[in-house]
């Protein structure tokens, strides 16, 4: 199951008396090539991101700043993430449900990814999820 190879991603963290400094390398920081990297923001706090997966697509999921949830589901088991803190990072393997909720007022959701933008990647239905998920096992 995906669902069992989501993970947190510990990043690195240099201590500064000047401030903080987190950073990512491409395969160095996330088990896949970075393609892509789009961030979400604005979202009015408490609010829900409608959820979907990918059929190929890997995933980091960083909270630059605020917080919020990510709810992961594999059709069968869920399991919710919760992300405050800028030097962890969440893997999201191809095929796993993801919702993310529970925003905080002012968060940054920073996403990392494996393929560039493809609508054809994308599964918006759980059901059809389900359906797809239950074939590979």
């Amino acid at each position: 199951m995906a669902l069992n190879k989501a993970k947190i991603i510990e990043l690195p963290k240099i201590c500064d008396r000047r401030g903080n400094l987190s950073f990512i390398q491409n395969q160095t920081h996330v088990p896949f090539d970075i393609a892509r990297v789009y961030w979400i923001y604005d979202v009015p706090g408490g609010q829900y991101r409608d959820g979907h997966a990918f059929r190929s697509q890997h995933e980091l999921i960083v909270a630059l700043s605020g917080s919020f949830d990510v709810v992961l589901k594999d059709g069968n088991e869920t399991k919710r993430f919760h992300m405050s803190r800028s030097y962890y990072g969440l893997y999201v393997p191809p095929l796993t449900w993801r919702e993310i909720d529970n925003f905080s007022t002012n968060s940054v959701a920073l996403v990392l990814s494996s393929t560039t933008y493809n609508e054809n990647d994308y599964i918006r239905d759980f059901n059809e999820f389900k359906a797809i998920s239950n074939e590979q096992e």
